[in-house]
């Protein structure tokens, strides 16, 4: 009679060994931070990659919580030169904003009559969005970076606009109170397992309450794992110059930048 192997761990009384990831898998590691190629103890993980997810999404679902350092925020923003105003959207507390995303689409009744008139112009707004350290920490460099792009384009800038609890559509109904014909929504994107501090950028041509995501260009994934806040302001830029020459923004504006920008430096 043939007598079986014995299941991993030796006689089968003990705990399975770690199955070792193959070496193709492992590879894969100097390529990416996702988790790939972590083994595996019968048909779980490892106990130190599980420990680790873990702790990643119990990070992840606080930093849905996490808000602007206001004071921070802007004493980072001042040396650019440009004023500041602060308004936020019906959302009336954290709570509020997630369970109810339309009031975070909506500028506070309040706040509409202090916003500063700025017909024709820029507008930047910056806004916590679904994790606020995405925006503190890569918002006023991207600013910074675009500013004299923008300039050298001949584009006026409105002031800088703070927004606390605020969705993508806020900067549409924030725009439109001030008359812009462009807004720049930067805003903290969902936090993820590996990436707690990305800043996405929404471009929308001619805001007003009611335009859909199908009418402005995102960039994203701006971040030190990422695309920089030089690269973002030039993708930016051209995205700009390209919205004002064709009077849109969205799925009618393609996206033909040239990617040699994209890649390091000779």
């Amino acid at each position: 009679m043939t007598v079986p192997p014995a299941p991993p761990g030796g006689d089968g009384a003990g705990p399975p060994t770690p199955a070792a990831a193959p070496a193709r898998w492992t590879e894969l590691r100097r390529f990416t931070a996702a988790r790939v190629a972590l083994g595996r103890v019968g048909n779980g993980l490892p106990t130190a990659a599980h420990l680790d997810f873990q702790e990643a999404h119990a990070r992840a679902r606080d930093a849905v919580h996490s808000g602007l350092d206001h004071a921070a925020l802007e004493a980072d923003l001042a040396p650019l030169g440009l004023p500041l105003a602060r308004v936020a959207s019906q959302a009336p507390d954290r709570r509020a904003y997630l369970l109810r995303p339309d009031l975070g689409r909506r500028l506070r009744e309040a706040d509409r009559a202090r916003l500063p008139a700025a017909p024709g112009a820029f507008l930047f707004v910056v806004a916590d969005g679904l994790c606020a350290t995405g925006v503190q920490a890569q918002g006023p460099a991207v600013i910074a970076a675009a500013l004299p792009l923008l300039r050298g384009l001949g584009v006026e800038v409105a002031p800088i606009i703070i927004a606390d609890q605020a969705r993508v559509a806020l900067g549409d109904d924030i725009g439109g109170a001030m008359g812009a014909a462009i807004v720049a929504m930067l805003i903290g994107e969902r936090p993820g397992l590996t990436a707690l501090d990305s800043l996405g950028l929404y471009l929308t041509y001619a805001p007003r309450r009611g335009r859909t995501d199908a009418e402005r260009n995102c960039i994203s994934n701006i971040r030190p794992g990422g695309l920089s806040p030089g690269q973002a302001a030039e993708k930016l830029a051209w995205l700009t110059n390209a919205a004002m020459q064709l009077g849109e923004t969205g799925v009618a504006l393609k996206d033909e930048q040239p990617t040699a920008f994209l890649l390091p430096p000779a």
